[in-house]
């Protein structure tokens, strides 16, 4: 954990009906001074959307060839790539070669975020998926973000139902593509 970092718990409670994962389970979220709240709690809702074995945050900044979150299969070979917020084409790039799928969660204007790549060279490009939110959506649910939290997050036909710490929450979960 990175030294100075906030330190936020979360008991969840995962019912993705559209992917078949239903778990419960703790995760302790190193939040780094340098971190926003959006760019979190978008980190989270990334680790519970991609859920499945070998799923892990990442050693944070201070592992700059990682991604926000990763998979590895039990050989530890890295089988996704999952960045958050909006990483630059270079990252993009080293990250799909790295793995079988590359994702991106971000909490911006995901037009802005996949403009920034255009004319930049990334490796499978028209693979990766980027994902975003309904407005105000992830402020909301920073809004009533504490340090211990419950989440109850239900995933249906591309809905997402999140309850946070008792205050509920949807939206839908936008799929674009880089062109």
């Amino acid at each position: 954990m990175a030294i100075g970092a906030m330190i936020h718990t979360f008991a969840a409670q995962l019912a993705d009906m559209d992917r078949g994962v239903y778990e419960d389970f703790t995760l302790r979220v190193a939040r780094h001074p340098s971190e926003t709240d959006a760019y979190m709690v978008t980190r989270l809702l990334a680790y519970c959307l991609e859920y499945e074995e070998g799923i892990a945050f990442s050693e944070g900044i201070s592992k700059t060839d990682e991604p926000a979150v990763l998979v590895r299969d039990l050989t530890g070979r890295l089988t996704a790539w999952i960045e958050v917020g909006a990483p630059d084409a270079e990252r993009m790039h080293y990250g799909s070669k790295l793995a079988d799928r590359t994702r991106v969660y971000t909490h911006r204007d995901p037009a802005k975020v996949i403009s920034a790549w255009a004319g930049k060279r990334i490796h499978n490009a028209a693979e990766i998926e980027v994902f975003s939110f309904d407005a105000g959506f992830i402020d909301d649910a920073v809004r009533v973000l504490e340090r211990r939290n419950t989440l109850t997050l239900s995933v249906t036909e591309g809905q997402l139902y999140f309850d946070l710490n008792g205050t509920s929450l949807s939206s839908a979960l936008h799929t674009h593509r880089i062109e």
